[in-house]
């Protein structure tokens, strides 16, 4: 009986233990909240009211499914008949970053205003002017006149881990100076709109509408991020949301400070991801970096040497691990500037020197659909399925190649993700890129291979280019 008491007491003692460390590790915001709370502000505008269009549009994105998914945190309107009238709006949150009256928040948050208005949690109100605004990062920086303000400290989002505690203070539907809490769900998230030079960090912390451009805290009372976008389907919160990485936008605001735009790199290339299956076709050990489709002429790619079926690997020192970290990498390196630049090609890596140009904004190039002409006469069908063609003279005058075969069809059994009418230029195997001459090289090239083979055909679509991946081959033509 002894023992049995001494074991209850025990399982007491370590259960109650357990219960104590896990309310010890909870965390409480209380202090976090008094120290920072007043350097978060509320934002409304006055605009020209809408007569058309239920709900907030994102820049870069078209297609209405993914629309519904990835949402600004702006609230949705129902204009009525009649003439337009200004209409007061109370659009989203921010943060002072300097005791003269400097906030940051989103673009979208001041985008079109008529007027702007800054309220204090002491019910103070200024009028703001925007000094700038970044619609590929969502970023703007607007000013009020005032001094001795209450600011924000910056900390470092690199340093954050998956799973640490951060806390958002904002306007969820006007409601001002509203806490939520969460955890860091993931970062470097890349998210389907023209802010794609944004690695964003994403958490569970719940946002809604009015929230928008209001500071992400980690424990120390550090700003890490402005909160952004939200995952949804109904325009509400839904369990995921997205910031921007404070360092991004620091860097952002300074350039619209200093010169009223931002400077951003570009090297002249299209890239795509490199899937298992292309790393495989390549050579490459794993996965990683940025598969070169076009190179843009006389871009700084192009002056660099960088070649069509190159991987990008490194720029500037930098890891590119996938697609994604390129144009950020690039775009947060300054025109004009040398940087340095790793390349995979044909099976070993290669070390070049890039001159950085300039990201044009709002410039849409128009292309020309080429002559395609007349086909020559299409051979059997080979081992891929697909019945391929040479070019004409007049057909790779228009296109601009050397080289190429043109499908004519493509059996429904066929494993090959080509078209009709794309041109195939080279094929890659275990690393080896030929260039597609004729007919014959073609087919003799596939049926020296194994079925199970996986090969990367470089494809030519319109004014487009891009790599294929078809694992295995059928046991002939």
């Amino acid at each position: 009986m002894n023992v049995v008491k001494t074991l209850g007491a025990l399982w007491l003692a370590v259960f109650t233990a357990a219960a104590l460390a896990q309310t010890q590790v909870l965390p409480d915001f209380s202090r976090l909240v008094d120290e920072q709370g007043n350097a978060v502000v509320n934002i409304s505008t006055t605009q020209a009211a809408r007569r058309t269009g239920a709900g907030p549009q994102v820049p870069g994105i078209e297609d209405e499914e993914v629309l519904e998914f990835f949402r600004r945190f702006i609230p949705r309107q129902q204009p009525g008949p009649g003439p337009r009238q200004p209409e007061p709006r109370s659009l989203g949150s921010g943060f002072i970053i300097s005791a003269d009256g400097y906030i940051l928040t989103n673009a979208h948050v001041v985008e079109g205003a008529e007027e702007i208005t800054v309220r204090f949690t002491d019910k103070r109100e200024f009028k703001a002017r925007a000094i700038g605004a970044d619609r590929r990062t969502d970023v703007a920086v607007i000013k009020i006149e005032a001094t001795g303000l209450p600011v924000v400290k910056f900390g470092d989002p690199t340093k954050l881990k998956v799973g640490e505690w951060v806390v958002a203070i904002g306007s969820p539907f006007g409601f001002e100076n509203t806490v939520t809490a969460g955890i860091v769900s993931a970062k470097g998230r890349s998210l389907p709109q023209d802010a794609s030079l944004v690695p964003f960090i994403q958490t569970d912390v719940a946002i809604n509408p009015g929230n928008s451009g209001g500071p992400l805290f980690n424990m120390r009372g550090e700003v890490v991020g402005i909160n952004s976008v939200i995952f949804s389907r109904t325009g509400v919160f839904m369990g995921l949301s997205f910031a921007i990485p404070i360092d991004v936008a620091v860097d952002v605001q300074k350039q619209l400070r200093e010169k009223g735009r931002v400077a951003r790199g570009k090297i002249g290339v299209v890239i795509q991801e490199v899937t298992r299956d292309l790393a495989t076709s390549f050579g490459l050990d794993r996965p990683r970096g940025a598969l070169v489709n076009a190179v843009e002429k006389g871009s700084p790619a192009d002056s660099a040497g960088v070649e069509a079926s190159d991987i990008i690997l490194s720029f500037d020192g930098k890891a590119v691990e996938g697609q994604s970290d390129l144009p950020r990498i690039v775009g947060a390196t300054r025109p004009g500037s040398r940087a340095s630049l790793e390349v995979w090609r044909k099976g070993k890596t290669q070390k070049l020197s890039i001159t950085v140009g300039e990201l044009q904004e709002d410039r849409v190039a128009a292309a020309t659909p080429p002559s395609r002409g007349k086909p020559q006469p299409a051979m059997p069908a080979n081992r891929l399925g697909i019945v391929v063609g040479e070019l004409s003279a007049e057909q790779k005058k228009g296109l601009g190649v050397s080289h190429g075969l043109v499908v004519t069809e493509v059996r429904p059994d066929s494993k090959a993700d080509v078209r009709k009418g794309d041109v195939l230029l080279t094929m890659v195997h275990k690393g080896q890129h030929t260039e597609l001459q004729s007919v014959e090289q073609f087919n003799r090239l596939l049926a020296g291979l194994d079925k199970s083979s996986v090969i990367t055909l470089q494809v030519r679509r319109g004014e487009s280019v891009a790599f294929v991946t078809i694992s295995g081959l059928t046991d002939k033509g």
